[in-house]
C-alpha cells in the first residue's frame, strides 16, 4: 500500500502546482500587459489616463472580488468556483483581443480580474484542505513562490511577445495559458471542501468574525503593511535610480529583479522553515528584520548602488519568508471558513497596494523619498510591536 500513499502524495503535489498556477495568473496578467502600453495607447488613439486606467481597474476588481470569492468558495466548493473563474478569465482575455475601443478594453480588463481573482482564494484554501502540519507549510511555500513569479515572468514574456508579434498576441497568450491551467484543474482537481465547512447563507458578519480573532486581524494588518511598503518601492525607487545613478530602463529592471527574485526564494524557504520554527516566531523575526532592511535602505540609497541593491534584496527576502507563514496560520485557525479568511486577507493586501503609492505620493511631495520610506519603516515597526504584544498575551493566556 506504500505505492498508493506515494501516488496520492504525488497527485496532491501536482494539484498544488495547478491551483498555484491559477493564482499566478493574477499578477502575471497584470505585468505581461505593461510592456505593450505604448502600443495600446497608439492603437486606440487615447490618452495616458485611459491607458493607466486599464491597469488600475484590473487591480480594483482583483481586490474587490476577494471578498466575494471567499464566502462563495466556502459555500459552493473549491472546484466549481475556480473553474468558473478561469472560464470567465479566458472569455475576457479573448474579449481584450477583439476589443476595438478603449471602453471595450476597460470592460474586458475588469472582467479578466473578476475571473482570475478566484485563483488566489481557491489555491490557498485547497492547500489548507489537502495538507496538515509541516506538509501544509511546504505547500504554502510552493504556492507563494508561484504567485511571486508572476511579476517576475510577466514583463519578460510581454516584452518578448511585443518585440516579435503584434501587441494583441499578448491577449491570445493569456487565452492559451488560461486554457491550459483550466484544463489541468478540470482533469485533476477534485472537490476538497470538508463536510465541516460553512454551508449556511452568507452574512456580512462573516468578515467581521475573521477580524475579531486576534490571529486574523494580526495577519491582515501585516499583509496590508507589507504590500503598502512593497508598492512604495515599486513606484518611487525608479526616481532614485534615475536621479542619483542615471540608470537606463533595462538597468533599472535588473535592480528590480534582485528584489523580485529574493521574494520568490524567500517564499520557497519560508515554507520549509515552518516545520522547524513556530509560525509566530517566524512572523516576528521577519517583521523586525524588514524594519532593519528599510532602515538600511534609507542609509544606503544615496551612498552606493551596490548597498541599495543589497537593501532591497533583503527586503524582498524577508517579505518572501513571511508570506507562506501567513496563509498557513489563516488556514490553521479558520478551518470552517478558510476561503473567507483568505479572501479578507487578500483584499487588505490589495488595498495596501493601492494606498501605498497614493499616500506615498503625498509624502514624497512634502519630504521626498526619505519621508516616504521613513514612514514605511515607522509603520512596519509599529506593526511589529503590536504583533509582539499580541504574541505575549497569547502566551500568557495559554499558560493560564
Amino acid at each position: 500500500m506504500d505505492w498508493q500513499r506515494k501516488g496520492k502524495e504525488m497527485k496532491h503535489q501536482l494539484v498544488v502546482y495547478l491551483v498555484s498556477l491559477a493564482a499566478f495568473l493574477g499578477p502575471f496578467t497584470q505585468t505581461i500587459y505593461t510592456p505593450i502600453l505604448p502600443e495600446v495607447r497608439e492603437a486606440f488613439a487615447t490618452s495616458s489616463f485611459w491607458i493607466n486606467l486599464t491597469i488600475s481597474i484590473f487591480t480594483f476588481f482583483l481586490a474587490m472580488m476577494q471578498i466575494v470569492y471567499g464566502p462563495l468558495t466556502d459555500r459552493k466548493g473549491r472546484r466549481t468556483v475556480l473553474l468558473g473563474g478561469i472560464g470567465i478569465y479566458i472569455a475576457a482575455s479573448l474579449g481584450c483581443f477583439f476589443s476595438t475601443s478603449i471602453y471595450a478594453l476597460l470592460f474586458f480588463r475588469a472582467l479578466q480580474a473578476v475571473g482570475i481573482a478566484a485563483g488566489s482564494v481557491v489555491a490557498a484554501t485547497v492547500i489548507g484542505d489537502l495538507f496538515t502540519g509541516k506538509e501544509r507549510g511546504r505547500a504554502m511555500g510552493t504556492f507563494q513562490m508561484m504567485v511571486s513569479l508572476g511579476p517576475v515572468v510577466g514583463p519578460i514574456v510581454g516584452g518578448f511577445l511585443a518585440e516579435h508579434f503584434p501587441f494583441r498576441t499578448v491577449f491570445l497568450a493569456l487565452v492559451a495559458v488560461g486554457g491550459l491551467v483550466g484544463a489541468g484543474n478540470f482533469l485533476l482537481l477534485k472537490e476538497t471542501k470538508p463536510e465541516t465547512a460553512v454551508s449556511s447563507p452568507f452574512r456580512l458578519s462573516d468578515f467581521a468574525s475573521v477580524l475579531r480573532r486576534r490571529a486574523g486581524s494580526s495577519i491582515v494588518l501585516l499583509g496590508f503593511v507589507q504590500y503598502y511598503s512593497l508598492y512604495n518601492f515599486l513606484v518611487f525607487l525608479p526616481s532614485i535610480l534615475t536621479d542619483r545613478y542615471g540608470l537606463s530602463a533595462q538597468e533599472k529592471g535588473t535592480v528590480y529583479l534582485a528584489m523580485s527574485s529574493m521574494i520568490v526564494i524567500g517564499s520557497f524557504l519560508g515554507g520549509r522553515l515552518q516545520g522547524r520554527f513556530p509560525e509566530r516566531r517566524i512572523l516576528l523575526a521577519t517583521s523586525y528584520l524588514t524594519v532593519l532592511s528599510i532602515f538600511f535602505f534609507l542609509i544606503a540609497a544615496q551612498r552606493s548602488l551596490s548597498l541599495l541593491v543589497l537593501a532591497i534584496a533583503l527586503f524582498g527576502l524577508f517579505l518572501g519568508l513571511s508570506l507562506p507563514v501567513q496563509t498557513t496560520v489563516l488556514t490553521n485557525v479558520f478551518q470552517a471558513n478558510r476561503s473567507t479568511a483568505i479572501g479578507v486577507y487578500n483584499f487588505f493586501r490589495y488595498m495596501g497596494m493601492a494606498f501605498g503609492p497614493m499616500i506615498g505620493s503625498a509624502l514624497f511631495a512634502v519630504g521626498g523619498y526619505h519621508l516616504v520610506y521613513g514612514m514605511d519603516d515607522l509603520l512596519f515597526f509599529a506593526c511589529a510591536l503590536l504583533l509582539t504584544v499580541r504574541a505575549a498575551r497569547t502566551r500568557r493566556q495559554s499558560a493560564v
